[in-house]
């Protein structure tokens, strides 16, 4: 009996998979636990030392606090637009988050500092303190400004498949809109919640182009913005075996982070079946 051999349609994905990421992964591997030529850890320990374990740290408060804060706020837009009567509202939006969901790297770094820098035109016309955009917040809040239209079209859909009927038979059966959210509405939607704030949090971890041109890395420590001095700064020399560690640190944060989401978004969708 013959096997099916469809799998071999597939053959060329899985060539361009291996290439793209297999590869990659291979050299950065290669060069995190050798020095040299020589197998070493040394690398590793180090990209967990002084100001590499900071910069570290920095990109996951910065993250996490980006991905809160802008799962919630979306949220609540999306939510917003979803049940507005008016359907070019709705359209405008949708089409508008497209948009911004994309809009990063230099340009949007030109914009809040033109914006609110310390010569900025808002900042000249309401006399904002100067400094304000280069702190924690102010990256965060440059961050949100492409985080939350992202969680807009991540939980549109979403709440697009809340269906009238299940509030008003939990109307008719005496439930109130607490329980109504409690019991139906939070159980449907949190699995999209999970997935959005996962994609919020790994867009925020990555991102390096937007910090790097507003000059972030003086005040909020990135370890993008390390990895990136470790491979190009000519001031720092022999560290590029330390920035393809620093890369592996990363990567085995997105894995912890993956790991803790999907146990949570199984449990999740349980709840659906």
């Amino acid at each position: 009996m013959r096997r099916p051999k469809g799998w071999l349609g597939a053959l060329p994905l899985l060539a361009f998979y291996a290439f793209v990421f297999g590869l990659p992964l291979v050299a950065l591997l290669v060069g995190a636990f050798t020095s040299r030529g020589e197998p070493t850890l040394a690398n590793m320990r180090q990209s967990l030392e002084g100001g590499n374990l900071t910069s570290i740290a920095g990109s996951v408060q910065v993250s996490a606090v980006v991905a809160l804060l802008g799962a919630v706020l979306g949220t609540f837009l999306a939510y917003a637009v979803v049940t507005s009567r008016f359907a070019a509202l709705r359209h405008s939006v949708l089409t508008a988050s497209g948009v911004l969901a994309n809009f990063g790297g230099v340009p949007l770094a030109f914009f809040w500092v033109a914006t609110l820098g310390n010569s900025g035109v808002v900042s000249g016309l309401l006399g904002l303190p100067t400094g304000a955009l280069y702190t924690f917040w102010g990256l965060v809040v440059v961050y949100l400004y492409f985080s939350v239209p992202l969680m807009v079209l991540v939980m549109a859909p979403a709440l697009d498949g809340l269906r009238p009927q299940w509030r008003e038979a939990a109307a008719n059966n005496g439930a109130t809109s607490w329980h109504y959210w409690r019991y139906v509405g939070l159980p449907v939607l949190t699995p999209a919640l999970l997935g959005g704030v996962v994609l919020l949090f790994g867009g925020a971890f990555a991102a390096y182009a937007t910090a790097a041109a507003m000059g972030a890395g003086t005040v909020v420590p990135l370890v993008t913005l390390k990895i990136a001095n470790a491979l190009t700064s000519d001031v720092l020399i022999g560290q590029e075996n330390v920035a393809l560690a620093l890369s592996l640190n990363m990567i085995v944060i997105a894995g912890l982070v993956m790991a803790v989401y999907l146990p949570l978004q199984r449990r999740s969708t349980r709840w659906l079946r």
